[in-house]
């Protein structure tokens, strides 16, 4: 067994003083705050780390590529074939090195598990690799490398838009027919095997991306993992499944998808109010991306009318454009604020913090949709946790639900100071261990890759 211990830490019933964490084989074996001066490693703040609902790793290597006006106006779609070509010359090998990088940047930021929505299936030609889960497998290895625990989605991906319409191009490396998935959901089983703690799920792409027979056929796929799927992203995707079907994306999914906790919809972010209460009550969670939202002008999410509905929510780090747990939830409730004229719209009850209440909704939301169960710093979990720097002067003199006010809307650098998935510890002095590393073999990933 290894104890350690937090000065202040934040357990599942509030804030508690002098807290000795004791785990084993990865696991949580007690909690014990108020402990006299001991020998064991102290730190300041202890927190759990947060789940990241929603990753595309390899888009990591083309932040930043997209950022030039091109000679129409700029949206999602602009910027989806910008990712078309990056991707176009992207190896095994070179997945796995953006994929680590993208997660000891993840780990840094205070995110200790993600959920990977994998649909860069194939070799670049379209053709499907010896080992039909040769990417998932780079996946779980990069996972491994950077020491996240991994929640892995691999996605079905037919059609090129709604109705069965054909793929485009760009899209051969994600297609799949059904036989074809099964075998790579199986692949993808035994690829994940050896990571403590990894969960597999599925993710059928999105309405656009496959017919409903073949929805439904992939949802039997899994029938006890977590189910993730775009939905009403954009308002070019919700005007053409209205032209499709007659219904909204979430409108649809709810009629006819059976949605319950197992859901994640990823985005949500054009619904009209009957849809945003009917998801809510489904128990289904809204897998919220506000950074990458924000990049790309997707638009902006109904916080009020998914808060007075009591919606679960969980945040995610989706294009990977930006890295950093405290920044989406920066984003989520800045994202309000301009749209309603208001403060403070996430803090619900009068007198409590809106950094506290993003981060409890966050962990519950994002531990349900990745499949783990009960987030948090208790007996029986796995040993996730993050260490705020105590010395951070974005934290000083400040005490309780403060800190992480503080650490989400008040912290210029980064305020994580050290990191454990499931007992390791993987960030020391806000460093990932292995960064130098990871660090080289990204850098050499991405001179390949960028080379004219």
């Amino acid at each position: 067994m290894i104890s350690i211990v937090f000065g202040d830490a934040l357990l599942p019933d509030g804030w508690a003083r002098q807290v000795r964490v004791t785990f084993e084989d990865g696991v949580i074996v007690s909690i014990q705050p108020d402990v006299a001066s001991s020998e064991e490693e102290r730190f300041g703040i202890g927190i759990p780390g947060l789940p990241n609902l929603h990753s595309h790793a390899f888009q990591r290597g083309m932040a930043g590529l997209s950022e030039v006006r091109g000679p129409v106006a700029d949206d999602f779609w602009t910027w989806r074939e910008v990712m078309y070509r990056f991707l176009d010359r992207m190896t095994a090998e070179d997945m796995e090195a953006v994929a680590a990088q993208a997660y000891a940047e993840m780990l840094e930021g205070g995110f200790t598990r993600v959920g990977e929505f994998h649909y860069l299936h194939h070799q670049p030609d379209g053709t499907v690799y010896a080992d039909p889960a040769e990417m998932a497998t780079r996946i779980a290895a990069a996972a491994e490398t950077a020491g996240i625990g991994l929640t892995l989605l691999p996605c079905f991906y037919a059609r090129g838009g709604f109705g069965g319409t054909g793929p485009t191009p760009g899209q051969r490396r994600f297609l799949c027919h059904l036989d074809a998935f099964a075998r790579l959901l199986d692949a993808s089983r035994q690829a994940i095997a050896g990571l403590a703690g990894a969960v597999i799920g599925v993710a059928p792409h999105s309405l656009r991306a496959v017919t409903p027979p073949e929805l439904a056929a992939v949802v039997s796929m899994a029938p006890d993992g977590p189910i993730h799927i775009h939905a009403a992203e954009q308002i070019r995707e919700v005007q053409a499944c209205l032209e499709w079907s007659g219904q909204r994306p979430v409108e649809w999914l709810l009629d006819h998808a059976d949605l319950d906790a197992r859901w994640c919809v990823i985005h949500a972010t054009h619904m009209a109010p009957p849809e945003t209460a009917r998801l809510a009550a489904s128990g289904a969670v809204a897998g919220l991306c506000p950074v990458t939202e924000a990049n790309l002008g997707d638009g902006i999410f109904d916080g009020p009318g998914w808060l007075k509905a009591a919606g679960r929510f969980g945040i995610g780090t989706d294009s990977n454009v930006l890295i950093d747990a405290a920044a989406e939830l920066r984003q989520l409730e800045y994202s309000q604020r301009p749209a309603q004229r208001a403060r403070n719209m996430f803090a619900g009850d009068p007198g409590h913090s809106t950094g506290r209440s993003l981060f409890d909704a966050a962990l519950a939301g994002g531990a349900q949709a990745l499949g783990i169960g009960a987030g948090g710093l208790r007996p029986g979990a796995p040993a996730d946790m993050v260490a705020l720097d105590v010395n951070h002067p974005a934290l000083a003199s400040r005490d309780g639900d403060q800190w992480l006010d503080a650490w989400i809307f008040a912290a210029a650098r980064p305020a994580v100071e050290a990191v454990w998935v499931r007992g390791r510890r993987v960030v020391a002095d806000g460093r990932h261990v292995a960064r130098t590393r990871i660090d080289r073999a990204f850098r050499l990933a991405l001179q390949r890759l960028l080379a004219a």
